[in-house]
């Protein structure tokens, strides 16, 4: 099936192309399914995956590889320092941007990613959070240092205990966010996610990938197994030389841990594989409980070898509009 055939009758002279949105857990085909989609369609993939933004662990993070960027316009990877702050905010602005950018210039802007909450940034919105000062956020970064996680948890179940319940002591994270929110405006976390925001994209077609578990697990490992075949060593040991923070996004990478534990002796070379398949497999079936709780309105697919079994996609496509108008 040609897609480009059919794109062309939708086309008006005043018609944008709408997004297109693939969302997918680890390993289940969607960069793939997106480059033969741009390369039918003349699109320009944008990447909404939170790890592959980072200018490091290009192969661990399964970024495209330069051949594939090269084969279709590509957005938004690598383009972060490895150390460097980044949050679903900042994405939203540079994605909404890409995609003007990419319907200004006759593209089909296609997101595709592995991070729920990108996607919802764009279909449901966020809530519009003043920015914390540096000292508030320093401040509590030093009660946590003084009097550990344990006590700061328990300060926040007295400064927002809806947002306590709902989360883990160890989230150390959102811990203290919940407590720099209140601090930095006088109103709970809990209370400002309440408001509804405005969602920014109310047209796109949405895709998701939901392939049989077994074959996501057994894909899974052998990416894995590839990976450490390839530069996965190499890339790991260069983001250690960086002597970033443990608590950084890019060391929370899937594999980074169980790597640097071979590095140092900790773990065999096979230890390591396994229990990085393990924690692969492990994201992978919360990605895929994610998307089936929070995207109930998305067109799904089920179908394994996306590269060879494009029919019903290409179809979906194909019978829905691709323009605002």
């Amino acid at each position: 099936m040609s897609i480009s055939m059919s794109m062309s009758s939708t086309v008006s002279s005043t018609g944008e192309f709408l997004p297109l949105l693939i969302a997918g857990s680890t390993a289940s085909g969607k960069s793939a399914l997106a480059l033969a989609l741009a390369k039918q369609i003349n699109g320009r993939i944008i990447n909404a995956d939170s790890l592959q933004v980072y200018d490091t662990l290009r192969q661990l993070t399964a970024r495209p590889s330069a051949q594939e960027e090269a084969q279709a316009p590509h957005a938004l990877y690598g383009h972060v320092a490895a150390g460097a702050p980044y949050s679903v905010g900042v994405w939203q602005e540079q994605a909404l941007a890409q995609i003007q950018q990419a319907q200004a210039a006759g593209q089909v802007p296609i997101v595709v990613g592995g991070t729920g909450l990108y996607f919802k940034s764009l279909t449901d919105g966020l809530v519009d959070l003043p920015e914390i000062p540096s000292d508030v956020r320093e401040h509590w970064r030093q009660r946590l240092e003084a009097i550990g996680l344990a006590e700061l948890y328990a300060e926040l179940h007295q400064r927002d205990p809806p947002l306590a319940e709902r989360l883990q002591p160890t989230d150390k994270q959102r811990i203290l966010r919940g407590l720099e929110v209140w601090a930095a405006t006088g109103t709970r976390l809990s209370d400002w996610q309440k408001i509804k925001p405005q969602a920014p994209l109310t047209q796109a077609h949405r895709i998701l990938l939901l392939p049989d578990r077994d074959w996501l697990y057994a894909r899974c490992n052998l990416r894995f197994e590839q990976m450490m075949q390839g530069a996965a060593l190499e890339e790991v040991e260069a983001l250690a030389a960086l002597h970033l923070p443990l608590e950084t996004t890019i060391r929370k990478a899937l594999g980074v841990s169980q790597i640097l534990d071979f590095v140092q002796g900790n773990l065999t070379r096979e230890q390591a594989i396994e229990q990085a398949q393990q924690a692969t497999r492990r994201y992978a079936k919360r990605q895929m409980t994610w998307f089936r709780n929070q995207m109930t309105g998305w067109e799904s697919f089920s179908e394994q070898d996306y590269t060879d079994n494009y029919d019903k996609i290409f179809s979906f496509i194909s019978q829905n509009s691709l323009t605002t108008t």
